[in-house]
């Protein structure tokens, strides 16, 4: 007979994830580093108690907001390239509803993270209780389900042996390199509580590895022919490159072949800025350098990448008559606008395809040109980044801390104005340190991710410093991790450059015609009085260190105190609202504009932008 052993529902979810393994370098690691929790009458008294005698192995990080644990967790998951993940529990209600835009962006981003969140009961017998959305039409559906758009993994538990299958299920989801993504468990509070006979083997230690999907022969030779008939090719980096662990295979390749690199905004930091073959960043939020050779690109092998609009310059960046190759893990992504698909791991498939393009070099003319372009756009950064007489400007402050901090430091930014700044501008100095949040370009992640991403850190470059940009807009709308990195010694150098309202987006109000209205405090007509938040001191009280920073000079000194220091410090330097961007390597990017308009102004710009849509690709 199978041994068994009686637990709860919530015990044996919590057994079960102590015991699941990943081997990372040669050494076995547990794959879930922890949790972030806060807990409520949907999940304390039985999770709750199940977490509690695990809390030295398993972490719970206490969060002061559901959406910010959320996006803690992403980048935890991020900074260990999908090999490691966080569970997020909140309560029923809306505790857990609060987690719905915190999971989309870890399934845009392609990223694990566990949810295990509190549900009404099976029984029904308490109904209605606290919290509980009615539909008086189907009894069945809640607030959980809100969550089957945003997950890659959903299920309800409404026995305890259902998790027997459910959990490897979600494991397998996370673990998976093409489906990866976040999943769901909604735990009805008594089922809970239920106990149940679970086979004693179902908890045994177990250690995974990620699957390495080999490339089929067949596309590989179709991708080496293409390749070898283009007189201007050029490779496209995305985040699956890290993901991969492929960054040497991609290398090694572009080398191999003489093939210009160009970087997504998620593929940032493959290439350091110094490599020659590295020739900027592509798209709207790119390089002069990038989209310049892009433009003229015959065949593109776009590797480990979604292909999002802010790549593409909603697919005005490259030739119209371009070839794709869709090197990806990814089958969806490896199809795109008719690429021709290699379906596979990007370390095997690179491999293969450099096996299969031997003795093919690209033109030299076709690099030299590349590099020539790279060469002006360094010109631009330089310059764009240097401090002088004009306002203060993102670029500056950027340019300050890329001059000043290690080159193991990581870097965080999400929204607003700052992840273009920091695409276009940042210069590389080790792989895998730049974090920029772009596929769901969520406000808020920026101060929640970098807790997370030096929760991960610290587990393994404790030395090096976690660094946030964040503009006024995110600091307002999520600010109180500042205090959990304090709280749990998790020290973060926040750098919080003000602008007075959302600027980025006043910036695309008049670009596009329209008037500034609503997003600079200064133009809000429901404000009397405009007046400016005082950061330092909002940052002190939670514990914080803090200075306000007047110019680029001071923001210098203050950096290299907060790099001296013990704690979380936040830096404030206010910034020119219409000044000081960086104004080239943009392309073309779709937005909805007024076909008709009483403002001149707006039926020109709307002419002047659907002018550009001859560029377009149309899916093919």
């Amino acid at each position: 007979m199978t041994p068994t052993i009686r637990l709860t529902t919530a015990q044996a979810i919590v057994r079960f994830l102590m015991n699941q393994f990943i081997e990372i370098d040669g050494v076995e690691t547990r794959i879930c580093g922890g949790g972030f929790g806060i807990f409520g009458h949907g999940n304390v008294p039985c999770l709750g108690e199940a977490l509690y005698p695990v809390q030295a192995e398993m972490p719970l990080y206490r969060g002061q907001n559901e959406q910010s644990m959320g996006f803690a967790a992403a980048a935890y998951a991020k900074y260990h390239l999908r090999r490691r993940f966080m569970f997020c529990t909140a309560s029923a209600g809306p505790g857990t509803a609060n987690l719905l835009t915190a999971s989309a962006l870890a399934h845009a981003n392609r990223l694990p993270m566990l949810m295990l969140c509190g549900d009404t009961f099976i029984t029904r017998l308490p109904d209605p209780v606290l919290q509980q959305l009615e539909h008086f039409g189907d009894p069945t559906l809640g607030v959980n389900d809100a969550f089957r758009a945003v997950t890659r993994y959903w299920d309800r538990i409404t026995h305890p042996a259902q998790i027997i299958q459910s959990l490897p299920a979600a494991l397998a989801t996370m673990l998976d390199p093409a489906d990866c993504g976040p999943a769901f468990i909604g735990l009805p509070q008594d089922v809970q509580g239920w106990a149940y006979d679970y086979p004693e083997s179902f908890f045994a230690r177990r250690v995974h590895r990620i699957r390495r999907q080999a490339p089929d022969a067949a596309e590989i030779a179709d991708a080496a022919a293409l390749l070898k008939a283009a007189k201007r090719p050029m490779i496209i980096a995305g985040g699956g490159v890290q993901y991969s662990g492929a960054v040497a295979e991609l290398t090694a390749f572009a080398e191999a072949h003489g093939i210009p690199v160009v970087e997504t905004i998620a593929g940032r930091a493959n290439m350091l800025a110094t490599h020659p073959l590295n020739i900027g960043p592509l798209g709207v939020t790119g390089s002069d350098s990038a989209n310049a050779i892009a433009e003229e690109a015959d065949v593109v092998l776009a590797v480990g990448t979604r292909l999002q609009d802010f790549t593409t310059g909603s697919w005005t960046a490259f030739a119209p008559d371009a070839r794709l190759i869709g090197l990806n893990v990814g089958r969806h992504d490896a199809m795109k606008h008719m690429s021709l698909p290699v379906v596979g791991d990007a370390k095997l498939a690179l491999t293969a395809l450099g096996e299969a393009l031997s003795g093919y070099a690209a033109p030299e003319s076709c690099l030299s040109q590349a590099q020539a372009e790279r060469e002006k756009w360094d010109a631009y950064v330089a310059q764009n980044v240097a401090p002088g007489n004009r306002p203060n400007s993102y670029a500056q402050a950027i340019g300050v801390v890329n001059a000043l901090c290690d080159p193991r430091d990581r870097v965080v930014a999400a929204a607003g104005g700052l992840p273009a700044e920091v695409t276009a501008n940042w210069r590389t100095l080790e792989i895998g340190t730049v974090d920029v949040e772009f596929g769901f370009s969520c406000m808020g992640y920026e101060i929640a991710g970098g807790w997370g991403a030096r929760i991960a850190q610290a587990e393994s470059e404790p030395d090096q410093d976690t660094i946030v940009f964040t503009g006024d807009g995110s600091y307002l709308l999520m600010n109180s991790d500042v205090y959990s990195s304090v709280l749990t010694g998790k020290k973060l150098i926040i750098l919080v450059l003000d602008n007075g309202g959302f600027a980025v987006i006043n910036k695309l109000q008049n670009n596009t015609g329209n008037e500034s209205f609503n997003n600079l405090i200064a133009d809000c007509p429901t404000v009397p009085e405009p007046f400016a938040v005082d950061f330092a001191a909002h940052a002190a009280s939670m514990g914080a260190a803090t200075e306000t920073v007047a110019n680029p000079a001071e923001l210098a000194e203050a950096f290299n105190r907060a790099k001296a220091a013990e704690k979380t410090s936040v830096i404030v330097m206010n910034v020119d609202a219409y000044d000081g961007w960086t104004t080239e390597g943009h392309t073309w990017w779709e937005v909805g504009t007024p076909e008709v308009s009483e403002s001149e102004k707006v039926r020109e710009k709307h002419a002047e932008i659907e002018a550009s849509r001859a560029k377009q690709r149309r899916g093919v």
